[in-house]
């Protein structure tokens, strides 16, 4: 089975135009194995949850992050080249492997949401603080949960040492596998886990 999940953190937040933060971690093989028409950049998909954003959104449609317009994304503006480093792990882009211009990207669509709340400093520190407070691959492997070709897992099966470890109940987001055969069973691979 391939992992993939997405963390929904909630931070609410009185102003602006959204109602709460979704933190989105997602598995780099699914997203990868779901791209049939264009597929990742590197043949071996990292094997550990990364980013996929923090994305301001609405009690009234969840599913859809809030798209905004405000302060553009320059690279200088992480200044710091630490930090710089640990995006380049912890919020890589899989599928193309230009960083810069992913981190650019969810800036300009859903960073810029927030800037009455968090800078653009603050909104990509606070997204690496939180995926490092939330290590979902360790959570899992505590538990016996590792990537396998033949072992798959159900839902609570996942849910439930995430939920215990973080004390908050995870949305998990799963993709079809398009390598599955249509007659047999339908197999389901963990794409993001959402806070």
């Amino acid at each position: 089975l391939v992992l993939g999940f997405a963390f929904f953190f909630c931070y609410v937040m009185s102003s602006g135009s959204y109602d709460y933060f979704q933190f989105v971690q997602q598995w780099p093989p699914t997203n990868c194995r779901v791209r049939i028409k264009r597929p990742c950049s590197k043949p071996r998909p990292l094997q550990y949850f990364t980013i996929h954003g923090l994305w301001p959104s609405n009690y009234s449609n969840p599913r859809i992050p809030s798209n905004c317009t405000g302060s553009q994304f320059k690279k200088q503006n992480l200044v710091y080249p630490y930090l710089q480093s640990v995006l380049k792990k912890s919020w890589p882009d899989v599928e193309s492997g230009n960083d810069t211009k992913f981190w650019e990207g969810e800036w300009n669509k859903h960073g810029t949401c927030s800037e009455r709340t968090l800078n653009i400093m603050q909104y990509f520190q606070r997204s690496y603080a939180m995926w490092k407070s939330h290590n979902i691959t360790e959570i899992l492997q505590n538990a016996s949960i590792v990537p396998h070709p033949t072992q798959t897992w159900k839902y609570s099966d996942i849910e439930s040492p995430i939920k215990t470890a973080t004390k908050r109940t995870p949305v998990l987001r799963c993709k079809p596998d398009p390598a599955q055969n249509k007659s047999g069973p339908k197999i389901q691979l963990l794409h993001e886990v959402v806070f």
